[in-house]
């Protein structure tokens, strides 16, 4: 098994090149109160609209949501809806648009009418032209593919029968593919699978699985039997079933599979979550993950985007957070490496009424002294910071040989701890500049010194705070401990 840093910082070397059907995706929102006088038709009191690239676009989208790169070849109109297109991939810093213009389509774009209080499409508007690309464009695409294949480390074909995957795009790129040693990754449309023959892997959803075969498709056992009947279709390696809220399924051609289930959560919205999860399979896949993490991971993408509006993407953050135990999140979701992080958790304790509270130091070697400290702290306040200092400032304040322990491992400590609600560090030698920026309800600090040597209580005074001072417990520093051990005592 891979581990899921190792698979992220792999994802970022990986090119895809991705071929299929782009469209333009608009969503209208709104609330619907009314009927209409004219017709039985509900009316839409419109709040907002949201323009996305999808279909094939979506899965571009996806794939460098994810950290990697994509090679786009797709195919345009000449119309409003291409220039918007070529706007929005132009902002698209890790994707390489090769996109072939037909003046004799329009661009396919697709309207959804959205109520937003029931999460309900009421009506889709298609504006299309389905029909193959004719000869000299069909040729144009090709050649863009075949050009950008040994670039890539994997190749994605996004079928969505809009007339760019038409059997001799296809077959001439995955025989192209498979020349030069390339996976190939099909999201198909046609039920007959054989017009993929040779792609490595196809991720039909169950509905086009059981067109395919002509099979029922319901549970576990037949959708590894009818995924076992297609994959000798298009005589390929595996096969990925999306299964909605039954989760996936990953077949292969030895008849073994992986049947994985849904996550629980909301769903707002299931537009894309197929383009997601193909997504995700392909670029995994390509770091030279195994497949059944893979399928994990396309399965946890998908239900991260089901939860948002419109054709959405997924992050790496926000898969790391959905593939991940709870538990082991937690000491990330704890530490603040940035101010803005540090500023907008701080804001939001403040807009729920809570009294944070504050206290710092090097914590070098966790010991009771600094538990007693920690958890007086957190006995004071509703949410407690604590302010550790960088390596650079225990370096100068302790000597050379100090810190023992990195800025990082001593945050996780603490980060671990169940008193403690966010760890920061510091580069400066005092905290006073943390303690400005937070303005604690209480600053919390360790010692048998006065109030009015407590770094930062003339801004407590300033803001009507509080300065507490917690005794340390006896015998226990992190000098002391130090010493003890290098002269081999208990």
């Amino acid at each position: 098994m891979f581990s899921f840093d190792q698979v992220a910082s792999d994802i970022a070397r990986q090119t895809v090149l991705c071929v299929g059907d782009l469209m333009l995706d608009e969503f209208v929102y709104g609330e619907v109160s009314r009927i209409s006088p004219e017709a039985p038709a509900p009316v839409l009191a419109v709040n907002h609209t949201d323009i996305m690239i999808g279909g094939a676009g979506n899965m571009a989208r996806n794939i460098a949501s994810l950290g990697a790169k994509c090679i786009f070849v797709a195919l345009i109109g000449r119309d409003d809806a291409a220039h918007i297109i070529a706007a929005r991939l132009a902002h698209e810093r890790s994707i390489e648009p090769k996109l072939v213009v037909d003046p004799s389509r329009p661009t396919t774009r697709k309207m959804r009418f959205v109520s937003e209080h029931f999460s309900t499409h009421l009506l889709r508007a298609d504006w299309e032209f389905a029909h193959a690309a004719q000869p000299d464009v069909e040729q144009e695409l090709i050649d863009k593919a075949l050009d950008a294949i040994p670039h890539a480390n994997v190749v994605v074909l996004s079928d969505y029968a809009k007339g760019v995957l038409t059997p001799r795009v296809i077959r001439e790129v995955i025989d192209a593919a498979i020349k030069a040693g390339k996976p190939v990754v099909v999201d198909p449309k046609n039920p007959d699978l054989s017009i993929y023959r040779g792609a490595t892997i196809v991720t039909p959803n169950r509905k086009e699985l059981a067109e395919a075969t002509r099979r029922h498709v319901g549970s576990d056992v037949e959708v590894a039997e009818a995924g076992f009947q297609a994959i000798k279709l298009f005589q390929g390696k595996g096969l990925l079933v999306k299964r909605s809220e039954h989760g996936a399924s990953l077949v292969r051609a030895d008849g073994s599979a992986v049947h994985v289930p849904a996550y629980p959560g909301p769903v707002i919205d299931v537009s894309g979550p197929g383009d997601t999860a193909v997504a995700t399979f392909a670029v995994v896949m390509a770091t030279g993950t195994d497949w059944e993490t893979a399928l994990r991971y396309a399965n946890a993408a998908a239900s991260v985007v089901v939860g948002k509006q419109g054709t959405a993407t997924v992050s790496l953050p926000e898969l790391r957070a959905r593939v991940l135990p709870h538990a082991s999140l937690v000491i990330e979701e704890k530490i603040a490496l940035t101010a803005e992080t540090l500023e907008a958790r701080v804001k939001q304790w403040r807009k729920q009424g809570m009294r944070v509270g504050f206290t710092n130091g090097c914590f070098d070697i966790l010991h009771p002294g600094h538990i007693k400290v920690i958890t007086d702290a957190r006995a004071a306040c509703d949410r407690l910071v604590v302010a550790i200092n960088s390596d650079a400032s225990v370096r100068r304040l302790k000597g050379a040989e100090r810190p023992l322990q990195t800025e990082r491992a001593r945050a996780e400590v603490l980060a671990a701890l169940e008193a403690v609600d966010l760890v920061v560090m510091f580069e400066e030698d005092t905290p006073l500049r943390l303690i400005e920026q937070i303005k604690p309800n209480v600053l919390v600090k360790g010692g048998d010194y006065p109030r009015d040597q407590v770094v930062g209580h003339e801004v407590m005074d300033a803001i009507g705070g509080e300065v507490l001072l917690v005794d340390f417990v006896p015998g226990f520093s992190t000098t002391s401990l130090v010493d003890r051990a290098k002269q081999g005592g208990g």
